[in-house]
């Protein structure tokens, strides 16, 4: 059971879907958007932007993340991402890493192109993850 309410499940939804139209993916087509909701209800879209060196590009989950950091967020309770593609998409394992960095309660949503969606929480998808409270003096 989500700790959002359906509206503000939508509302995640539907603003990771128009992240989509941002997407800079002139090689793989694969427009990503993400949505990323602080523990005070603030939300931060990101894209996925590619780099004609690959290794350069960024994902969706990420670009919404460092938005957020940046402008001094730290907590967040849950995040959206969708695609193109009407199949549920997964944060790769560097999004989930990244993500773990702040909290292993988050919740993400899997989106739909019909806005139909599933749900995780990320400590279920990254069991035996490395973080913050691993490090001395943590």
């Amino acid at each position: 059971m989500s700790a959002l309410s359906n509206d503000q499940i939508e509302d995640l939804i539907s603003q990771s879907l128009e992240a989509r139209n941002n997407s800079y993916s002139p090689y793989s087509k694969f427009r990503v958007g993400a949505a990323l909701r602080t523990v005070d209800g603030k939300i931060f879209q990101g894209c996925n932007v590619e780099n004609a060196s690959y290794g350069g590009a960024i994902c969706a989950e990420r670009t919404a993340f460092v938005k957020a950091v940046s402008e001094g967020y730290r907590r967040f309770v849950a995040i959206a991402v969708s695609c193109d593609m009407n199949q549920f998409i997964s944060p790769c394992g560097i999004c989930r890493q990244f993500m773990n960095e702040f909290g292993k309660n988050l919740e993400i949503f899997f989106v739909n192109d019909d806005r139909t969606y599933k749900r995780a929480i990320l400590a279920d998808l990254l069991p035996y993850a490395f973080g913050p409270e691993d490090l001395p003096g943590n």
